[in-house]
């Protein structure tokens, strides 16, 4: 396998309330044990990110990043924290809104910041929901009937139309302000649903999307992850299938399957994307594997496509890729299967009905997730192992 360029480290980007998904632990010990220095910035340091052995530094963001990103506010952290850094490093955001606002300020991050050149407004193209409708329409692939309403009475129509119950998005979900208290993605019952859900739409910040429910079920829940170059070639990825009405969460299993491969590979060759991808599909009564959702940044399950033979998975593909490294093609390993650790697996009944939220853990006697600036790096010897 081609060394890495340890000499370049990762700076992992959340701008999202709240700590790190725990998929980003994965993304730190896979960097931190192939040697890569990784550092961190999130609104907190809480959760098994900031307590892990492989995290070099952990930084937390300015309060006036919470909310809509500020662009001026973003650019003088990042300067900063390269400055801190001392030499050009990876940029990895972990969530929408970090991937979005890193690449507005791709050209400005130049010289100090390595990111994969997209073309101009793709990242945007492919996290608003309304525009990934019109990309499947003019791909010709699969996606669930979808209506953009332009008025409360419209709204009613297409949910009768559509059929009940159905999903509601919002196109631009990283816009949600907190104090609107409105989820990304809503289940529809009547026409009176729709009706008052569109009446919401400025406080929401963003189009609503009114959308047919497919039925889940076994074998219905398929899911692609890669690592791409800008050709459109996958340098590392393939399909899993997922748990029934589980969320990313869950536990899953790596399987060929050439319809979900080829739609993916037909994607990623159409807009010339480079970089990471994680796509969501379902399966319908026809056979029609119908595109949910894309995301331009590590999946929770990446790590089911790791080369047993050289540890590869797509972080350190993009890595190599990204620092000039040749990324080496290994051989493909179906039938592996993912545990999410110390995730619960939370499930729904057949009719789409969100599962429950999770009981609150209890209060504990923890300082504050504020932190500031520079946790101390690597524990002392003899002090008590981390994850």
């Amino acid at each position: 396998m081609s060394s890495f360029d340890t000499e370049v480290p990762v700076l992992l980007l959340r701008l999202a309330p709240g700590p790190f998904p725990r998929s980003a632990l994965g993304v730190v010990r896979s960097l931190g044990r192939a040697e890569i220095e990784v550092h961190a910035v999130a609104e907190s340091a809480r959760g098994p990110v900031g307590r892990s052995r492989y995290l070099h530094r952990m930084y937390a963001r300015p309060s006036e990043l919470t909310g809509p990103v500020a662009h001026a506010p973003l650019l003088d952290l990042l300067r900063d924290l390269s400055e801190g850094i001392g030499r050009p490093a990876v940029l990895l955001p972990v969530d929408d809104r970090g991937a979005l606002a890193a690449a507005r300020l791709a050209g400005r991050l130049l010289g100090r910041y390595l990111l994969p050149a997209q073309p101009a407004g793709l990242p945007e193209r492919l996290a608003d929901r309304a525009q990934l409708a019109l990309l499947c329409r003019e791909l010709g692939l699969p996606h669930p009937a979808t209506v953009v309403p332009t008025g409360a009475r419209q709204a009613a129509d297409a949910a009768v139309e559509l059929g009940l119950p159905l999903v509601a998005k919002w196109s631009r979900p990283w816009l949600l302000p907190p104090s609107a208290g409105l989820p990304g993605t809503t289940l529809v019952h009547t026409p009176d649903d729709a009706r008052r859900l569109y009446e919401q739409t400025e406080s929401a910040g963003s189009a609503l999307l009114l959308q047919r429910l497919l039925p889940g079920g076994r074998g219905a829940e398929w899911f692609f992850h890669g690592c791409f170059t800008g050709d459109g070639a996958c340098l590392i990825g393939g399909a899993g299938r997922g748990r029934p009405w589980a969320g990313p969460a869950a536990a899953a299993r790596r399987l060929p399957n050439p319809r979900v491969e080829r739609a993916a590979l037909r994607l990623a060759g159409h807009l010339g994307y480079r970089g990471l991808l994680d796509l969501d599909f379902r399966r319908d009564a026809h056979g029609r594997y119908h595109l949910l959702g894309v995301s331009g940044r590590p999946g929770a399950r990446f790590r089911l496509f790791t080369d047993p033979s050289s540890g590869l998975d797509a972080v350190r593909a993009l890595h190599l890729d990204l620092t000039g490294r040749t990324v080496p093609r290994g051989p493909d390993t179906p039938g592996r299967r993912f545990r999410p650790g110390t995730y619960r697996r939370r499930t729904a009944p057949p009719d789409g009905t969100p599962p429950p939220a999770p009981p609150l853990p209890a209060r504990s006697s923890a300082p504050p997730h504020g932190m500031p600036r520079g946790v101390p790096p690597a524990p002392t010897p003899g002090a008590p192992s981390r994850p």
